[in-house]
């Protein structure tokens, strides 16, 4: 396994999971789409970011893993576990959608095709997202899941993607342009600014529960 991408998937997920608590707890009290918001500019950016550092299918997935279980500790504000789900789920949708795009980012370009990948994907992985807790979240929770339920609510999360879709198609071509840089980092430095950053992270959004609580 490679000690490198576990360490990478720590802290991008962490960042992930820190900036959902922390900025999305923030938007949420200023009753601002917080969820439209944190999709289309936060996790597309940290899915989008990694994988271009790493050039690895299957880190996304990793991270939302991770982003999701930092999600869970702070159970004070809005539904912690259907929050958790989504981030999960918005991470294996991107995985899906990405799967085929090439190492190098060739297939991206122009910024129209930047742009609009930027839109499919921000709007597929907000909307499948959505869907997703629609269904598992009263499944885990032990209600049960109803289809009509879900039907009677497919237009309005259908529309609710229209803000991440254009974030996405703004966001995605400024994150592409970050190939430009060399983050290349010696071992020696290298693991110890990933663990030092994910414990940031996660001492940050502990801490953050704990005053809330």
């Amino acid at each position: 396994m490679d000690k490198r991408l576990i360490a990478g998937v720590l802290v991008f997920g962490s960042l992930w999971g820190f900036s959902e608590v922390i900025i999305g707890t923030g938007l949420q009290n200023a009753n601002l789409p917080y969820g439209a918001i944190m999709t289309g500019c936060f996790a597309i950016s940290f899915l989008v970011l990694s994988r271009m550092i790493f050039r690895r299918p299957g880190m996304q997935l990793g991270m939302g893993v991770v982003a999701g279980g930092l999600r869970i500790f702070n159970p004070f504000v809005g539904c912690h576990l259907c929050s958790a789900i989504a981030i999960m789920a918005e991470a294996a949708i991107f995985e899906v959608i990405w799967y085929k795009m090439s190492s190098d980012f060739s297939d991206l370009k122009t910024i129209t095709l930047q742009s609009s990948m930027g839109v499919a994907t921000a709007y597929l992985v907000y909307v499948g997202g959505y869907v997703t807790t629609q269904i598992l979240t009263p499944i885990v929770g032990g209600v049960g899941f109803y289809l009509e339920n879900l039907i009677i609510f497919m237009p309005r999360i259908l529309a609710s993607g229209l803000l991440p879709a254009i974030l996405g198609a703004a966001v995605l071509p400024v994150i592409l342009q970050v190939r430009k840089l060399d983050f290349t980092l010696k071992d020696r430095l290298y693991y110890p600014t990933a663990l030092g950053l994910t414990l940031l992270c996660w001492v940050g959004v502990i801490g953050f529960s704990v005053i809330l609580g």
